[in-house]
């Protein structure tokens, strides 16, 4: 039997394994079964036994919660006595207070009838530090002795719970006359303070912990068990077993952890009293709470282990009989010339991997020589187009091997590059970089390679210094392979604008034999270049830039003196839409046919932008923080890719060379204009002091005399002094005639004709309205 298990265990991924657990599930049936049983069976014991110790919890608390009540109702009673509240809270005489405590401490008395099981109760009254009992009235001090002084609190400890700010609160209370514990359970109700603020004392309701421990002996089913009363902080106010080794490990510090339902070999049970904040807890030892789960469970693993012996004997033969066939196909599909086990120990996946790999072998042959294929033929169409000729392999041999036919020995090379690449890239979120260029790569490979062939012609693609390249062999005696070049560009770039790529293609030449291809290559790279001069997203063929560049004017650069001064002229003048349009013309006749070489562009943006810093160092204030932001600028214009990117960055700078220019003109023209009004006010005055005398003097005739209008120079005149011309005459006319007054030379009348009024009336109002007095009353003061 020994052996049979370990060539089992040997065996464990074979289909004899498979089988035995197929047959076994015939007996786990049963077994489930027994064990949904089982649980059910434990999940009705545990139920049973909760509510049994549910009941015993609910029957305890109803008799503890009687006693409880009566503590609170007698709380209650004595925190509203009419007598309690006037000594209390109302303002009588000091003196009547004694009268009034005696007659509480005689209604206490009633109260010591009326509720026999509590068998002590008194008020603590806080102003008078004294104790009112039933009968009497006793110091603090006195009272304590009398009925607390059992060693286990001090006189202090007692009076700080008395006199603290918890109310309605159950503590454990030493009580001498409680035999034989000297222990009671007290309920301590904290008066609420006087309207001035003042604390007025406690009510405390005593009830003896034997009271208690009578009502937990009277209920059958604690004889094991350990019982706990707890305040609401979880304190042990009283226990049947007090230090017991069970209620040990669900303790923290006074605490008891009530969130712990089981500790070690203990279970808890816990309930909230009805009437009150206590809580009652019950601690069952787990061997006597799981005695008859225990043999419940016992009974059940003993039907089933014996079910596993028989049913295990007869699974192990059906077994071993149906195994035979299929051991005997595995023997024969081994390899005979190996003596190792097969690595695949289940049978079937064994046959069924044989058979997968013979049918498989043959396609991954053919699957590994496409590939390498695929990286051959994108080599050597690499190193054509680089010119590194290889002579070991015949070109035509090698086209021939890859299955890529020839029609002629004409080529040519369409270059592709992809302008927005990196914005592509984002709309392919999820893909890894090298699996997005592949995806790239096969979608412009098979677009431009079908368009090649509807031409009629056959175009081969590859990846060369991160640049997709079309090699185009032409078909024979193709007469017009310039237009057909074009189609396939110009299509193919409109095929691919549908996946968002926006593409600059270049067409080099026509060109013979395998050398040519080379040439072909570099004529495409060259005419890519010019993209910064026509921009992108366009198709330049090399054919069209190098007839521009034998052009009659091969120099192709036109920005003379005259015309630069012209430019700075329009700069300095502020007036952006002269200076705009004429840099406009000046790039236009440069920039069209014939195409400038890349050199000289670059030259022409470099000469334009000094140009700018010309006319801001011709217009003053070197110290311009615009001259600091220059370089930065320069470095910008010259990053774009295109002239046109060149041309929008200088545009930019142009209107803010001008609009800083016309600022500066508009400053400077402000300043002239300021100073000549000033000047003419000052000749406008010193006309009025030398001409007053005149009674011809009034606005027309100084503007007659300085070449301007009347109401225009008045108007020139107030806004730069503040005051109209016409009261500038009356001013100065006044002034004189004041002098003239204070001296006593002439009559009023003399004086008005001297000073320029005909009438000496219009002279008496005037005076009047500038001095508020009339010339005769001023000569009286003066």
């Amino acid at each position: 039997m020994l052996l049979n298990i370990r060539y089992l265990w040997q065996k464990r991924e074979s289909i004899i394994v498979t089988w035995l657990v197929s047959y076994s599930a015939v007996l786990i049936v049963p077994i489930l079964i027994s064990l949904v049983i089982y649980m059910q069976a434990n999940e009705t014991l545990k139920s049973e036994i909760h509510r049994a110790n549910d009941s015993l919890l609910k029957q305890m608390r109803y008799t503890i919660d009687t006693q409880v009540d009566l503590m609170k109702r007698l709380n209650m009673e004595m925190t509203w006595s009419p007598n309690l509240q006037t000594l209390m809270y109302s303002n009588q005489p000091a003196k009547e207070a004694p009268y009034t405590a005696y007659q509480l401490v005689k209604e206490l008395r009633l109260y010591k009838t009326s509720y026999a099981s509590i068998d002590e109760f008194y008020v603590v009254w806080k102003k008078d530090q004294s104790i009112l009992r039933s009968g009497n009235i006793r110091d603090m001090r006195t009272a304590f002795h009398t009925l607390h002084n059992t060693g286990a609190m001090s006189f202090e400890a007692w009076r700080d719970q008395m006199l603290g700010t918890e109310t309605n609160q159950f503590v454990i209370l030493p009580h001498q006359n409680a035999a034989p514990a000297e222990s009671s359970i007290a309920y301590i109700t904290r008066l609420p303070d006087d309207l001035n603020g003042q604390e007025t004392g406690t009510v405390v309701v005593m009830a003896d912990t034997r009271r208690f421990q009578e009502a937990i002996e009277s209920i059958s089913g604690f004889s094991d068990a350990t019982l706990l009363i707890l305040n609401q902080n979880n304190e042990i106010l009283m226990s049947n077993h007090p230090g017991s080794e069970e209620l040990k490990p669900f303790m923290n510090g006074n605490q008891v952890q009530l969130d712990n339902a089981k500790v070690g070999k203990s279970e808890m049970f816990y309930m909230d009293s009805a009437v009150s904040d206590l809580k009652y807890a019950l601690i069952i030892p787990s061997s006597l709470y799981w005695e008859k789960a225990v043999y419940v469970r016992n009974f059940t693993y003993i039907s089933i282990v014996v079910s596993l012996i028989s049913a295990g004997v007869l699974t192990w033969f059906f077994m071993r009989r149906n195994y035979s066939p299929i051991q005997q196909l595995v023997e024969s599909l081994k390899d005979k010339n190996s003596q190792n086990e097969p690595a695949d120990r289940n049978e079937l996946r064994f046959i069924q991997k044989v058979i997968m790999n013979t049918r498989s072998e043959k396609n991954e042959i053919a699957q590994q020589l496409q590939k390498h294929q695929q990286v051959l033929r994108s080599n050597m169409i690499n190193r054509l187009l680089k010119g590194k000729q290889d002579t070991l392999v015949p070109y035509e041999d090698a086209f021939r091997s890859f299955h890529m036919p020839l029609y002629s020995s004409e080529f040519a090379v369409i270059l592709f590059v992809i302008e927005n690449e990196e914005n592509l890239y984002g709309k392919l979120p999820g893909i890894d970089i090298n699996e997005r260029n592949k995806l790239i790569h096969l979608i412009i490979s098979n677009v431009v390679e079908e368009l090649a062939s509807e031409r009629q012609h056959v175009g081969y693609v590859a990846e060369v210094d991160d640049m997709m390249v079309c090699l185009v062999n032409m078909k024979a005696d193709s007469s017009d392979w310039n237009q057909d070049l074009h189609h396939i560009a110009a299509e193919a770039q409109r095929f691919l604008e549908r996946y968002d790529m926006e593409l600059t293609i270049s067409i080099s030449g026509r060109h013979t034999s395998w050398i040519g291809i080379a040439e072909a290559y570099q004529e495409a790279v060259d005419a890519m270049e010019y993209k910064m001069v026509l921009g992108k997203k366009g198709i330049i063929t090399y054919g069209d830039v190098r007839s521009d560049a034998m052009a009659d004017d091969p120099f192709g650069y036109y920005y003379p003196l005259q015309v630069e001064q012209q430019l700075l002229n329009f700069i300095k003048a502020g007036d952006t839409d002269q200076a705009s349009a004429y840099m406009n013309e000046i790039t236009e006749r440069n920039f069209d046919k014939p195409i400038m070489s890349l050199t000289l562009a670059r030259c022409l943006i470099f000469n334009l932008v000094g140009t700018m810093i010309k006319a801001i160092n011709d217009l003053g204030d070197r110290d311009n923080h615009m001259l600091t932001q220059y370089p930065h600028r320069i470095e910008d214009i010259i990053a774009g890719d295109t002239i046109q990117e060149m041309q929008e960055a200088l545009q930019n700078l142009l209107e803010e060379v001008c609009s800083y220019a016309a600022d500066k003109r508009a400053t400077n023209v402000s300043q002239e204009r300021d100073d000549s009004l000033r000047h003419l006010s000052t000749q406008v005055t010193q006309y009025i002091e030398s001409n007053y005398t005149d009674v011809n003097l009034n606005v027309n005739a100084i503007g007659e005399h300085f070449e301007l209008k009347g109401s225009y120079l008045s108007k020139l005149f107030k806004n730069q002094t503040g005051e109209g011309l016409l009261d500038c005459i009356h001013k100065c006319r006044i002034r004189q005639a004041k002098e003239m007054i204070e001296h006593k030379q002439e009559s009023i009348t003399e004086i008005s004709r001297l000073v320029g009024y005909n009438d000496a009336a219009t002279f008496i109002r005037v005076f009047k309205k500038y001095e508020g007095i009339t010339p005769g009353k001023y000569k009286e003061i003066s």
